[in-house]
């Protein structure tokens, strides 16, 4: 979001609502499939629907290898604001990235061998409400054109390398597969039943409310600083250009810390993405403890390492792996919609036609942004 405000000002707003609007359907949707069948979601491709077994192993490869790209982006990203926050304190200190990198995986593993995850996320929690209060904080302080905004709300792909990347890395933020694949996760520990299906919609609602509050104001913040100034935010500390000049060094470490919150809260369902689909795939229980668990989390951080060997920097890293996350969304959207219209599995929860006139919008939309990330990376 900060990149397509900083590149485009506010032109690609459209962008970020459909995506959340599409996001809220497709969420709604699994959560009732699994609501009505007791099943996740990969479990529910596999057994019910012909060739499934292959489609749920293609989604689950395809996860993994886009939250793993996702992975070194992020560790990246964080690493380097860190370092950034160090100069700021000690006054000119600086530390590798590498070992900060290394001492941020050997936390998170620490945490997650003795399953003191959700500890953590409450203090992570605090981190992204700040960053979130930070922005909302700079938006109105930067005081964005609403009629820029406003304008933004139409179609528009402006002429110029990468818009095409950029819209499909949009759609990979919000309207991302793995999102709705752990959704069926999350509604069966939640331990939900049909009878909570309002619950479930409410949940998803509240869920893109803020999704589309935080993205558009994090653009608008972005659109009125960077763009104005002519950065594209290819480079990490170009963020910190967002604050320096309205707060000073304070208002800069703030928003270290809550990106660096948000990021290292975000690495723990990267890191466990492996185990769940796994466990999903094969409808067993999830247990962190268990030793498929903590062999393949430690894998996984291992690839929190990637952007120190890797020329790309790790803004791009990070687009690359939303623009992936796009293309994968078609193989997402249409199975649970043929599913939905599965009598035999939904009963008398199939279904309504506004729901499949939703969904068919979807499978369409997702479409578009598969080709728009196909494009660019070929």
């Amino acid at each position: 979001m900060g990149k397509a405000g900083a590149e485009y000002g506010m032109s690609l707003f459209w962008a970020v609502i459909l995506s959340v609007i599409f996001t809220y359907i497709l969420m709604v949707a699994y959560g009732q499939l699994t609501l009505v069948s007791g099943k996740t979601a990969l479990f529910n491709i596999k057994t019910k629907l012909k060739g499934g077994k292959w489609l749920a192993l293609y989604i689950m490869a395809a996860l993994m290898i886009g939250e793993l790209l996702a992975l070194i982006g992020i560790m990246g990203i964080v690493a380097e604001l860190l370092q950034e926050g160090v100069r700021l304190i000690f006054t000119g200190m600086v530390v590798n990235t590498g070992w900060i990198i290394l001492v941020l995986v050997i936390l998170i593993a620490l945490i997650l061998w003795f399953g003191r995850y959700k500890v953590f996320e409450k203090i992570l929690t605090v981190f992204v409400i700040l960053m979130a209060l930070c922005f909302m904080g700079v938006f109105f302080l930067v005081s964005p054109s609403f009629s820029s905004i406003l304008e933004g709300m139409i179609p528009n792909i402006p002429d110029s390398p990468g818009a095409f990347g950029i819209v499909a890395a949009i759609a990979g933020t919000t309207c991302s597969a793995a999102v709705f694949i752990i959704r069926s996760t999350i509604v069966v520990e939640k331990g939900w039943t049909i009878k909570n299906l309002k619950d479930e919609k409410r949940d998803a609602f509240v869920s893109v409310s803020v999704m589309l509050l935080l993205s558009g104001v994090i653009m608008a913040v972005s659109a009125g600083t960077l763009h104005l100034m002519g950065l594209k935010l290819d480079n990490t500390l170009e963020m910190i250009n967002l604050f320096k000049p309205i707060g000073g060094d304070f208002a800069a470490f703030l928003l270290i810390l809550g990106i660096s919150g948000a990021g290292l809260s975000t690495m723990f369902p990267i890191v466990l993405i492996a185990p769940w689909l796994i466990s999903d795939y094969r409808g067993k229980s999830r247990d962190i403890k268990s030793s498929m668990y903590r062999i393949l989390f430690v894998v996984g951080l291992l690839f929190a390492f990637g952007s120190i060997f890797l020329d790309q920097s790790p803004p791009l890293l990070t687009i690359l792996s939303m623009v992936f996350q796009a293309a994968i969304l078609p193989a997402v959207a249409i199975p649970v919609f043929i599913l939905m219209n599965r009598k035999d599995i939904m009963l008398k929860n199939s279904a309504s036609p506004i729901m499949n006139i939703g969904l068919v919008i979807v499978i369409a939309f997702s479409l578009i942004t598969a080709y728009f990330a196909i494009r660019e990376f070929f």
